[in-house]
C-alpha cells in the first residue's frame, strides 16, 4: 500500500521561512506526478502547487514567486519551499500522489503563520 508521510509544518512569523516533506514509499516514485494542497478552517482545500514526472511544475497564482515545489527521486520525497509566509497561509498542508487512476494522500502537517 503506498504511503505519504508529510513533516516540517509548525509556527512561522510572519514573513517566515518553512519547508515541507512528503515521502513515499511502495512505489517507483520517479514515474509520477505530485502536488501540495492545503485546507484552512471553513474553507474547501485547494491546490497549492503540483510537479510532474518530469519536474515541471504548477502554482496557484496565490503562492506564485514565494513557494518552490521540488522533489527527489533518490529519495521519494517530494518538498515545499515555502518563503514570505503570510497569516493567509495558515492551513492543513497535504500531500498527493497520483498513480494512474488512483489518487493518494498524506495525513496533513498544519503550518500556522502568526505573530
Amino acid at each position: 500500500q503506498v504511503q505519504l508521510v508529510e513533516s516540517g509544518g509548525g509556527l512561522v512569523q510572519p514573513g517566515g521561512s518553512l519547508r515541507l516533506s512528503c515521502a513515499c514509499s511502495r512505489i517507483r516514485f520517479s514515474r509520477y506526478a505530485m502536488g501540495w494542497y492545503r485546507q484552512a478552517p471553513g474553507k474547501e482545500r485547494e491546490l497549492v502547487a503540483t510537479i510532474s514526472s518530469g519536474a515541471s511544475t504548477n502554482y496557484a497564482d496565490s503562492v506564485k514567486g514565494r513557494f518552490t515545489i521540488s522533489r527527489d527521486n533518490a529519495k521519494n520525497t517530494v518538498y515545499l519551499q515555502m518563503n514570505s509566509l503570510k497569516p493567509e497561509d495558515t492551513a492543513v498542508y497535504y500531500c498527493k500522489l497520483w498513480l494512474g487512476s488512483y489518487v493518494y494522500w498524506g495525513q496533513g502537517t498544519q503550518v500556522t503563520v502568526s505573530s
